[in-house]
């Protein structure tokens, strides 16, 4: 591609990997930090043993979780976790479903289509948005994601939650957790993935049990059968070993090791607390871009609701603006494929379900040296794909 009125940026960033999920690996990251992966090593001998409760702990301790707050490794990823707790622990009470993007969406279409429960409110806010979370009644169970993937949306505090909720907090907070501080003791459920802030390996999800979580998993049979990699219980009482690290499926020992390596990166540069900030400064840096430039904008223009990790943005341009749906959506597809031609950035096209925009990943393993070499190259694709395509008209 040919553009005139732009010049071709020089400096690349380091790591063109903005994808949000599974995403960019730990400033340093190389394939050596695996070396000591136990590989044809069984997860149920000692060492093994050692290694999953190692994991489970420096878990804990960087996310300050509740002393009575359980943490257990699980199967298929952060899906795998929420379906887990959605399987295992609804069906007692009535609930509500809050949606404003395409994995919330799916909760909705897991408990009304699959689960068939029949006492369900859905409260959606369309992308961009979040809900109207006074509609919320805490004598239900609540499902919802703190961070919208898939919308750059997030919740914005946690004042909605009631302290004194009869139903159940259920959260995704897969995209949230490591980046943004986490109310636990207003939820009760808590799921996410190593693929996400931490930028580990794809397939194990996380799942946090509150004490109350327990108390129903305990007291409620569901009226449906449960799949063997969904039993939190056995005669009755909770399976007290999957929160030691003894795990319903055999895991990946690689993919424990790197989740390992990058949880002591973490507690190297110090903790949540720098985690978070990496992560606020890049969204920082990301909106004094977009602030000065006139063809892009946000999906989620309040900003008090703006994710600091999948950053959703819109394209604001009149031309663009006036172009057909069709056009719309393949002009973001343009920009994805030249820059991943140049090697500067992979996968920061938006949802294909979201509005038709880029996404970029902004969480703690991303430097915001990376982005500010970024932004150039944004506006030098956008240019050169609008040259392009008006030269078409």
């Amino acid at each position: 591609m040919k553009n005139e009125s732009l010049a071709r940026p020089a400096l690349l960033p380091n790591n063109p990997c903005f994808s949000s999920g599974p995403c960019a690996k730990r400033p340093g990251w190389k394939p050596s930090v695996l070396n000591a992966a136990l590989v044809g090593r069984s997860h149920r001998s000692g060492v093994g043993k050692e290694r999953l409760a190692e994991l489970l702990a420096r878990s804990r301790d960087i996310l300050d979780l509740p002393e009575n707050y359980r943490i257990g490794i699980v199967p298929a990823s952060d899906t795998g976790a929420v379906e887990m707790a959605l399987w295992s622990l609804l069906g007692q009470r009535g609930v509500d479903v809050l949606a404003w993007e395409s994995f919330g969406l799916g909760w909705v279409t897991d408990i009304t289509k699959q689960l068939s429960l029949k006492d369900v409110r859905v409260i959606e806010a369309p992308y961009g948005q979040v809900p109207d979370f006074s509609q919320v009644d805490w004598t239900r169970d609540v499902v919802f994601t703190w961070n919208g993937t898939t919308s750059g949306v997030r919740v914005p505090h946690a004042d909605w939650i009631s302290e004194d909720r009869e139903g159940l907090a259920i959260c995704d907070g897969t995209s949230a957790v490591f980046a943004m501080e986490i109310p636990w003791t207003k939820l009760d459920v808590v799921t996410y993935s190593w693929q996400k802030v931490m930028g580990g390996e794809g397939q194990h999800g996380i799942l946090i049990l509150s004490p109350r979580a327990i108390e129903r998993l305990e007291n409620h049979n569901p009226s449906w059968p449960l799949p063997k990699i969904f039993r939190l219980t056995s005669g009755g009482r909770v399976i007290e070993g999957i929160f030691r690290g003894e795990t319903i499926n055999t895991p990946s020992m690689v993919c424990v090791e790197d989740a390992l390596d990058g949880l002591k990166w973490a507690e190297e540069i110090g903790g949540k607390k720098a985690l978070f900030e990496r992560s606020n400064n890049n969204l920082r840096a990301i909106e004094n871009w977009v602030y000065k430039t006139a063809w892009i904008g946000f999906l989620a223009e309040t900003p008090e609701i703006r994710s600091n990790t999948s950053v959703c943005l819109s394209i604001i341009d009149q031309w663009f603006c006036n172009l057909s749906k069709d056009q719309k959506a393949l002009i973001p597809k343009k920009i994805d494929a030249l820059l991943e031609s140049e090697n500067v950035a992979y996968d920061i096209n938006g949802y294909r379900d979201a509005p038709p925009g880029l996404r970029i990943w902004a969480g703690a393993t991303i430097s915001t040296q990376d982005l500010q070499k970024l932004f150039p190259w944004l506006e030098w694709a956008y240019a050169s794909v609008k040259a392009e395509l008006m030269e078409l008209e």
